[in-house]
Formats: C-alpha cells, structure tokens, sequence
C-alpha cells in the first residue's frame, strides 16, 4: 500500500506576497497568506500525511494547531531548499510519494487534491504530475513517485524546467489542470482573477 505525504510549503508571513504591497498593506497580506496557508493544509489532509515545511514559528504554530507535522527551516532559503527539506524528511520516514503544495492557493479544495492524487497514483512510478498555475508557466502542485524522481526547479519557466528534468530521468510526466490549484496570489490582478474564481459556477 503506498505512503503518500502532502508537503506544503509555507513562507514566513511577514514577508509574503510582498509583490501584493500597491493592492494589499502589510497587515492584509499578512492575513491573507495565513488564511491561504491554512486553506492549502487543510486540502493536503486527502494525503496520507501532511508535512508543512515552515519559514517562521508563526507559521509552524498555525500549522500544527491544523494538525499538520511540521519541520520548521533554521535558515529558510527559498522555496526549492524548502521542498528538497521536505522530501528528504518525507522519504527518510518511507513515503512512497509526495505532493508538494504551494501555500498561497486561494481556491484550493481537500477534493481537488484528492483528485489529483488519484490520478497520479493510477501511473506506475517513476512518474511526475505538475498541477500548472495561471498564465505564468509555474506549478502550484507537484507529485513525485519516488519523491526524489526529479530535482526542485519552482520558479520561472518550472513546467518546462520539471518536464526536461523527468524526460532525462526516463521518468512520465504529466499535466494536471484544475481551476482550483491553478491560481496563485503574486500579483495585484491575480486578486481581480481571485473574485471571478469565486463567482464563476465552474470555480472551486
């Protein structure tokens, strides 16, 4: 039977969604990256285990009131450092799989990371399944059996970067699209996208 962990990575929140600041004051960002940190952990809970990876206590004591295990980074340096701490801890403690799950997706649902993973978990290994985001040719969910199937490329151009990695590992890749992981907040439009997500019948 598989082991599949949820690693969500959550940033410090003093320092989140600073590119929000002409839309969003400080203390609205701060709020709006807890409440989405809390929305992420609760929808990875359709995985076996969850594991948030946290950049500061407040961050790990929101977390862990959830009932998320936590690993609290000493000196966090970014979020792919972030993800590689979360799946050698992952894999050392025998997860089979994880699914790396960004902290600021506004519309995301424990269904629709239940539907992602058993799409995923219907390929046999090694396999890679990125959930796309908007417009920006990221990802803002990433399946990996084996969890070190791949290296750690979030950032610009990531599907691209994650594809080539699993191609030259002999590894599947697969794209996920879902309404509800694709958005993410790192613009001042993407809360105008947020809006229309909400009223739209098809959002999540």
């Amino acid at each position: 039977m598989g082991n599949t962990w949820a690693i969500v990575l959550v940033k410090d929140f003093e320092l989140a969604k600073e590119r929000l600041a002409p839309a969003l004051g400080r203390e609205a960002r701060r709020r709006l990256a807890q409440a989405n940190a809390k929305l992420a952990i609760i929808a990875a809970a359709a995985a076996d285990r969850v594991l948030a990876v946290c950049g500061s206590r407040d961050a790990a004591r929101l977390a862990h009131a959830i009932g998320a295990e936590i690993l609290l980074e000493a000196h966090p340096q970014g979020q792919n450092y972030a993800a590689m701490l979360g799946i050698i801890h992952a894999a050392s403690a025998g997860a089979t799989a994880v699914l790396l799950l960004s902290s600021d997706l506004p519309l995301v649902t424990r269904e629709a990371i239940a539907e992602m993973l058993c799409i995923a978990q219907q390929c046999l290994p090694p396999v890679v399944v990125a959930a796309p985001a908007i417009g920006r040719k990221g990802t803002n969910a990433l399946y990996l059996a084996p969890p070190t199937a791949i290296g750690m490329h979030f950032g610009d151009d990531s599907l691209a970067k994650f594809k080539s990695d699993a191609i030259c590992h002999d590894t599947v890749f697969l794209l996920h699209r879902s309404a509800a992981l694709a958005l993410d907040l790192d613009e001042p439009s993407d809360l105008d996208t947020l809006e229309y997500g909400r009223r739209s019948p098809d959002g999540q």
